[in-house]
């Protein structure tokens, strides 16, 4: 099994759509995480609508800290959050560089939410 974190500064956007798409794509063979470096405590309800829209409930997810992560991973992807991420144990890194999509709305919000599905999938196909 793979074990694969995500991480973003407030664990509540791309993070956690990461997450869910790696559940979705890696099924029992990928156990995917999400944590941020400084979580809101909530799911952003866009994240929640549009990864509903694929048939995927955030509502059972929680937004993490880091401090809650522990052990090493064959990958940790950040995202966005620089030098505000600290260090995580693991075989491979990767920064995306992706928009923080909570002021986006509709089909840019959306854009993300693909663009997040691709880079889980091209990731999971690489391990």
């Amino acid at each position: 099994m793979k074990r694969v974190l995500f991480v973003c500064i407030e664990n509540s956007n791309r993070s956690q759509m990461a997450e869910g798409f790696a559940h979705m794509l890696g099924g029992a063979d990928v156990e995917a995480m999400s944590a941020g470096s400084a979580p809101s405590g909530v799911i952003n309800p866009k994240a929640i609508r549009a990864m509903a829209e694929l048939g995927y409930d955030l509502t059972t997810h929680g937004s993490k800290s880091l401090d809650d992560i522990s052990g090493e991973f064959d990958a940790v992807v950040t995202m966005g959050c620089g030098d505000s991420c600290p260090w995580v144990p693991a075989k491979r890194r990767e920064d995306w560089a992706l928009p923080d999509p909570k002021h986006l709305e509709g089909d840019e919000y959306r854009a993300v939410r693909d663009e997040i599905r691709e880079r889980v999938r091209a990731l999971l196909a690489s391990l």
